[in-house]
């Protein structure tokens, strides 16, 4: 498609929709309001653009640091987020588009200057400062003659597979050069929907017979066999499976979890950081609705939506607890609990595949602040647990320091009070053994870390 295709309001409607991306959660509905606004949604340019406003958050890490050296500061957070929204669409279009270096490339450059110049600073002087629409004037040409060029393999990276240095260079250190590129690779891709069926509702061969009726073509999974996968798009909003409560959005190494902590009916079962509620209401169907799930999490629009599911599917033993999840010892006991899931907050680094933002969001920083937490949690739940019962500990992080490292603190600290329970299947060995990764180039999911302990003795 030929870059005239793209007039000047359609380089406004991109400003704006990245500047509100910034607000709204997931950033998706601020470009389909937008666009929609823009008369842009379901026209033959809705591809293009919205191509281009994906590619802005992948790469926006990037744009930010050219934006910080074009413009001398030294974090683009402090500047206007109008003025940083259209520095962000201009570098994106004007160093980087591919679509726009495919056509007569100076023509193309040369009109969608005009663009910046006459449309966006307009724009930005009507909607929030003529100095701030003047000051992104001047800017424009510096942008349109900047010359990138990575400094070393690392950039290069970062540029082909639109991730952070930080999270590159943890692969690399992890996995070495090969593996981490296949890594990278896997997060470029658009992964096909997952949904588990929910037994207690319905059975797999109807969920793929409804699918099939419905013009999809399921998969069942052949690591958990209640997940199905097909490609997308999938209106669940209409989908009778969905709201009858059939299926649970919900990826294989996720869906994973309930299935070897193994709770059975009649148990008392402690999720910890339970919300959106997946995997709380997974393991209630493998209890048979008999016994008690306490769900603990601190986040009041995530509980709300784990209200909704736990109705939607029918499951009725869970008590929800708006509260940290380290209290949970002092609120219900200690030795109270045959099971406890602690899914633990961690950088979500598995799943950028799916989550975008988190492209350029993860820091060192982070990973330290999170291992302190996580470790806090796990000792939180080795109080719960009963004298033979089982703690299983995961995250959606493929780094070390999240997974592998907590385990064995844990483990070094409760020395006679846990021990681990090997896990061998249905994926990888993890780096140290009885612990178990799902790895998104070698099983085609989230990356995923499991490890499941039995408590042994009272803490003395």
């Amino acid at each position: 498609m030929s870059y005239i295709a793209i007039t000047a309001k359609d380089v406004e409607a991109l400003v704006k929709a990245v500047k509100l991306g910034e607000e709204v959660k997931p950033s998706q509905q601020a470009k389909r309001d937008v666009f929609a606004e823009y008369g842009i949604a379901g026209t033959f340019k809705d591809r293009m653009l919205t191509a281009v406003y994906y590619d802005i958050w992948k790469r926006v890490g990037l744009l930010d640091r050219i934006a910080s050296e074009i413009t001398g500061v030294s974090n683009v957070a402090i500047l206007d987020p109008w003025l940083r929204a259209a520095l962000r669409v201009a570098i994106e279009l004007l160093i980087f588009e591919r679509f726009i270096k495919e056509t007569k490339y100076r023509d193309a450059k040369n009109l969608f200057v005009s663009y910046f110049k006459k449309r966006v600073a307009k724009f930005l002087s009507d909607t929030t400062h003529p100095y701030v629409g003047a000051y992104f004037w001047e800017l424009v040409d510096k942008i349109a003659n900047y010359k990138w060029e990575p400094k070393n393999m690392v950039e290069k990276w970062e540029y082909r597979y639109m991730v952070s240095q930080t999270i590159i260079s943890r692969l690399l250190k992890l996995l070495g050069p090969d593996e981490s590129k296949e890594v990278l690779r896997e997060f470029n891709k658009v992964y096909p929907i997952s949904v588990r069926v929910n037994v207690l509702k319905s059975s797999v061969e109807e969920v793929v017979s409804i699918l099939e009726k419905e013009g999809v073509k399921p998969v069942v999974s052949k690591y958990v066999s209640t997940v199905i996968k097909f490609k997308g798009p999938y209106d669940f909003d209409k989908s009778q499976l969905y709201k009858e409560g059939k299926i649970i959005i919900q990826e294989e190494a996720p869906a994973l979890a309930a299935i070897l902590l193994n709770p059975k009916p009649g148990e008392v079962v402690i999720d910890m950081c339970a919300a959106p509620g997946g995997k709380t209401e997974h393991m209630g169907e493998l209890m048979k609705n008999q016994g008690t799930i306490y769900a603990f999490d601190i986040d009041e629009m995530r509980i709300k939506r784990m209200k909704d599911l736990l109705k939607r599917t029918g499951i009725e033993i869970v008590k929800i607890f708006k509260e940290d999840a380290r209290n949970a010892p002092r609120i219900l006991g200690v030795e109270v609990a045959d099971k406890v899931l602690l899914d633990a907050p961690c950088t979500s680094s598995g799943t950028i595949m799916k989550n975008q933002e988190l492209r350029w969001r993860i820091t060192e920083e982070k990973v330290l602040e999170l291992q302190t937490l996580q470790l806090e949690l796990l000792e939180a739940a080795i109080k719960l647990t009963k004298k033979g019962g089982r703690i299983l500990y995961t995250t959606c992080s493929l780094f070390r320091e999240e997974n592998e490292d907590v385990v064995e603190q844990i483990l070094n600290k409760y020395s006679g009070v846990i021990r681990l329970v090997p896990l061998n299947e249905p994926f990888s060995p993890g780096l140290i053994p009885g612990t178990m990764r799902a790895w998104p180039h070698k099983h085609k999911t989230f990356g995923f870390f499991y490890a499941l302990f039995e408590k042994i003795n009272s803490i003395s």
